[in-house]
């Protein structure tokens, strides 16, 4: 008799960031603005270190990897949410909707360990500058990307499988913009022990895994701050400092924004303010990155000047 009361959802209705019909088209013409803006920066940024011989170096050969990233995360949300602005009805169906899922999750835990991984490439480079060469050859950030997409598509994997097999039976309005974790398994019926099993270990694993076993990185940056500060020389302690800020400010910005929406326990908090935070981290984040490192970036400026130098001969 419970299956029997338990209806097969077919599609779901997006609930997305405001119902009120006036800041429709101000909003679509906002993020519209700021997709087109991440799209041509990290597009931008991944060529110019395509292009530059200057800048075929491990460091930038990670950052073109997290301007992938950048540029795939919001393309996985944004087309869909600019058409739902237009729309009465913000509908997904629910393979379109495990889809976005999936790949949002890909997107989401490469750029957590590709963040990480970053971290290691300064640190190598200020505590140990000898041995850089060796310790990051190309042969080892080759293994450290694949590393990174490995981990995405595993724990996205797991956790779509996971979601498949949770019954829907409740309500058909997911309150986000976009299928995402936690607002779905709000919709999901626990009445049972095993969908409350896999509620329980979805949630634990991705706070766990895949969100605060990258911020484990931040000792790197305290044996970093501690090698700058017996660098006796002012021009060199700039230099360093230089080196790590850029990288520091993009981790700061995403995990600052991500914790807030996924490290607090989902009864705390309103599913309104972990919108605004997943706004953040999904597509201002995404924008912002290219011009962190590029405009407090010398050799992105000098090569850039170059190519622009080049093109207009």
């Amino acid at each position: 008799m419970a299956e029997e009361n338990r209806s097969t959802v077919t599609e779901f209705i997006l609930a997305g960031l405001t119902d009120r019909p006036e800041h429709q088209l101000p909003l679509f013409l906002l993020f519209l603005e700021v997709y087109v803006f991440t799209v041509v920066g990290n597009l931008g940024m991944i060529t110019l270190i395509g292009l530059s011989s200057r800048l075929h170096t491990t460091m930038y050969y990670l950052l073109s990897s997290l301007s992938f990233i950048d540029l795939c995360q919001p393309t996985v949300i944004t087309p869909k949410m600019l058409v739902n602005f237009m729309m009465e009805k913000n509908t997904i169906s629910y393979p379109e909707c495990m889809t976005q899922l999936y790949f949002f999750i890909v997107f989401t835990i490469a750029k957590c360990h590709m963040l990480s991984v970053m971290a290691y490439d300064p640190y190598v480079a200020i505590c140990n500058p000898l041995l850089y060469n060796v310790i990051m050859s190309n042969q080892v950030c080759s293994w450290m990307v694949v590393g990174v997409y490995s981990m995405g598509l595993i724990r996205a994997t797991v956790n779509t499988i996971c979601m498949l097999r949770v019954l829907f039976c409740k309500d058909d309005i997911i309150n986000h913009y976009f299928c995402d974790l936690f607002p779905l398994l709000e919709l999901s019926c626990s009445s049972t022990f095993i969908n409350e099993v896999i509620d329980d270990h979805m949630v634990l694993i991705f706070k766990s895994i895949d969100v605060i076993l990258p911020l484990l990185t931040s000792p790197s940056y305290i044996f970093i701050i501690a090698s700058i500060l017996h660098i006796c020389s002012t021009e060199g302690t700039y230099k360093a400092f230089s080196t790590c800020s850029s990288h520091v400010l993009a981790v700061a910005l995403f995990f600052g924004s991500l914790a807030f929406m996924y490290l607090q326990p989902l009864s705390v908090g309103s599913m309104d303010q972990g919108k605004v935070s997943s706004v953040f981290y999904t597509i201002i984040v995404p924008m912002l990155n290219p011009l962190i490192y590029c405009l407090r970036n010398k050799d992105v400026k000098v090569a850039l000047s170059k190519l622009l130098g080049n093109k207009s001969l």
